[in-house]
């Protein structure tokens, strides 16, 4: 496959060239979770509330992907700087320190999680309803923990290399098995939410295994060789930058705890089904917002390294503009048409009525996430940590948590309280996010 040079032609090129199979990857890549809640939200008699025990499973989702990006945050940049400065023997070490941390946490993670599933469910808000159908899932999720984060850690190693299209098929190879299987379990085999576990476990065991065969590729410059303990190199480091991005989405995880519990005694569990769609809305049209800027990071992580500020600011600009006039866009057709948007994953009319100023509430600043996103990923693309992980904290840890129980108890917002919270996060957390971007490390770049 044909490799991108980051240090020669225009920058826009560069990102697009990077973001656009990345793009494509993570549109499929969502199809891991989304086809699920699809096919779930319409399985006869029981969709509505099977949809809500998925959601409940979301969190630990999301806990066990950022723990994958603990490493692919933190290894990947400080990988594309070595790159940058043409020291592929550090890079390597870097990449496969990485793939030694990932597999060791996944195996806890796995364990862990079997273990405490149950309790941990009813922790989150699950009811006698939505267990009987949470806790299968998860469990049976949780046993391809290891082929989960083998293919979210490890693709950014992909992608740093200037292999996007790679990464891209990556994903690909997954979500197309993922596609066929989960009708095919669920519907064919009559397994219901059990067959949809089944198929994403099996989806993500084809991901994994295109992973390490590239990686494993001696026509690359960097491969994934054994690593012996001794030839761990710089954990620490690797810890500490893949903090932020660990902290974000770990952050994701609480807040959608956080969300689930007070739904719970606020608005039963019809409100507990509404915030899983309005979530897996977002994650649908956050996508190119997450491409655009990963795609940018390795580029503006190599130019760091090889001392080309000039390219790193306008990497940044471009970067800037295009995710500002997508969301822009975003806002726009929520407005418009909530309605299509909600169909996707349900067309039961009690859930359509509700969700639809739900919707137009939690999207209302949408436009101010580019602002937490492009300062976050000018942070950690430079290896600036403590920006990174302050700013990670800022917006869901210390804005959104705390609000989504006050705004519906002690302001009486009720359930328009759980989703007020998200918008004033990102006002708040994205402007303070870009400020201080262009107080600090901007100023060192000229």
């Amino acid at each position: 496959m044909k490799q991108v040079d980051f240090s020669q032609g225009t920058i826009t090129k560069n990102i697009i060239q990077t973001a656009f199979p990345m793009l494509v990857a993570q549109v499929l890549n969502l199809l891991y979770n989304i086809v699920d809640r699809i096919y779930i939200g319409r399985i006869p008699d029981i969709g509505a509330l099977a949809l809500g025990a998925v959601g409940l499973c979301f969190p630990i989702i999301t806990i066990i992907s950022a723990f994958a990006n603990l490493y692919a945050s933190g290894g990947g940049p400080l990988f594309a700087i070595d790159r940058g400065r043409q020291d592929q023997k550090n890079a390597s070490r870097i990449m496969n320190t990485s793939f030694v941390l990932l597999i060791l946490t996944a195996v806890v993670l796995m364990f862990a999680g079997l273990i405490f599933s149950k309790p941990v469910l009813l922790l989150f808000g699950a009811s006698k309803q939505t267990l009987p159908y949470s806790l299968p899932y998860l469990r049976i999720y949780l046993c391809g923990t290891i082929f989960s984060m083998i293919s979210i850690g490890m693709n950014p190693f992909i992608n740093a290399q200037g292999y996007p299209k790679a990464g891209m098929f990556t994903v690909l190879i997954g979500a197309v098995a993922n596609l066929l299987l989960d009708p095919l379990f669920i519907f064919g085999f009559h397994l219901g939410i059990i067959g949809a576990a089944i198929a994403t476990v099996i989806a993500q065991f084809l991901s994994a295994c295109f992973v390490v065969y590239f990686l494993r590729k001696p026509s690359i410059e960097v491969t994934l060789v054994k690593t012996a303990w001794k030839d761990l190199y710089r954990v620490k480091d690797i810890l500490s930058l893949g903090l932020a991005g660990f902290i974000m989405q770990l952050t994701n995880g609480l807040v959608q705890v956080a969300c689930n519990n007070v739904l719970s005694f606020t608005g039963g569990d019809l409100y507990i089904s509404i915030m899983t769609i309005v979530s897996s809305v977002r994650q649908m049209l956050e996508i190119p917002i997450w491409s655009l800027t990963d795609g940018a990071s390795a580029i503006l992580s190599y130019n760091y390294g090889a001392k080309k500020n000039d390219r790193v600011k306008k990497a940044f600009f471009v970067m800037f503009c295009m995710t500002f006039i997508y969301a822009g866009l975003v806002w726009l057709a929520i407005e418009k048409i909530p309605l299509f948007f909600i169909s996707i994953f349900s067309n039961d009319p009690a859930i359509c009525q509700k969700a639809i100023p739900a919707l137009h509430i939690y999207f209302f600043a949408f436009i101010f996430m580019v602002f937490q996103y492009s300062g976050q990923t000018m942070f950690k693309s430079l290896n600036q940590r403590a920006y990174a992980i302050f700013f990670s904290l800022l917006r869901k840890a210390i804005i959104v948590i705390p609000l989504t129980y006050l705004l519906p108890t002690f302001f009486h917002f009720g359930t328009d309280g759980v989703f007020m919270a998200e918008p004033i996060s990102n006002v708040v957390g994205g402007s303070l996010c870009i400020i201080t971007m262009f107080l600090t490390i901007w100023r060192k770049l000229s």
